[in-house]
């Protein structure tokens, strides 16, 4: 059993769970957009995710506190050094023009780790700011880059699925916030440092209102019932989210909720 958990701590802390769900999105992406699975693609998203995840997560650790490197840490990097190398690997057969956007969306994660500006912290400490930057990222990667490659024409469609994803990730992302309330620095002014938990979990059912709407416009009646589905199961998410939940409840079950929309959109 403590071997088991072993396993999954290391599933999980390694970034392979939310590679797995930015995999699943882009799997989102293809068929709502009727577009042929490009396993490059989808692919280069899996293996940059792990490595852009596990960068955010121990750069810090490594380089600012020094703290020692474990066993699991030597792994993970290992890990994270093969999946960059698969990166380079499935970024050359990408189109330039995805190319070029996948390097500014890494610009945009490097930005957000690393100290760029003399006496300036990292993206991630500006106030208020770091929900936005995650939620862009991930639309960036999971939706933009699988279309553009596609080389299909712009379409009014397009922007709304934008809206739609960024809208999820926000939700997902706010229950995080909950969660994590009790350790961010007070000065981060997440959205529950700034008008509380209550508000918050108000924000993110109002929020679910545009995304389920965007169902109605642009999808299936079958797709529409995925998508009611997805909205209930994010109700449940941000309702019972508090601090003194366990890190299994965002680490494995609210990142879970992309590869459950990709599992319905396949089964049901």
């Amino acid at each position: 059993m403590k071997l088991l958990k072993q396993i999954f701590d290391f599933y999980l802390n390694s970034s392979i769970h939310v590679a797995l769900s930015c995999y699943a999105l882009v799997r989102v992406t293809f068929h709502v957009f009727h577009l042929q699975y490009d396993e490059p693609m989808a692919l280069f998203v899996f293996f940059g995710t792990i490595v852009g995840y596990n960068f955010v997560k121990y750069d810090a650790l490594v380089r600012v506190k020094r703290k020692p490197v474990g066993n699991q840490l030597k792994i993970i990097a290992v890990l994270s050094l093969i999946s960059l190398v698969l990166v380079g690997y499935y970024f050359f057969h990408l189109k330039r023009i995805t190319q070029i956007v996948s390097v500014v969306i890494f610009a945009i994660t490097a930005l957000y780790t690393l100290p760029f500006f003399p006496n300036r912290k990292n993206a991630r400490n500006w106030a208020g700011v770091k929900i936005y930057i995650v939620a862009l990222c991930w639309v960036g990667a999971t939706l933009v880059l699988p279309y553009i490659n596609a080389e299909v024409p712009f379409i009014p469609d397009f922007f709304i699925k934008c809206i739609q994803r960024f809208v999820l990730v926000f939700v997902l992302i706010l229950v995080f916030e909950i969660l994590d309330l009790a350790n961010d620095d007070p000065h981060l002014k997440t959205v529950p440092q700034t008008i509380g938990v209550k508000k918050t979990k108000i924000l993110g059912f109002l929020l679910l209102i545009p995304f389920w709407i965007v169902g109605i416009l642009t999808f299936t009646f079958h797709e529409l019932i995925i998508n009611l589905i997805m909205v209930v199961m994010l109700m449940l998410f941000i309702a019972f989210a508090n601090s003194n939940r366990s890190r299994y409840y965002t680490s494995f079950w609210v990142e879970s909720v992309p590869i459950f929309w990709w599992l319905m959109i396949v089964f049901l």
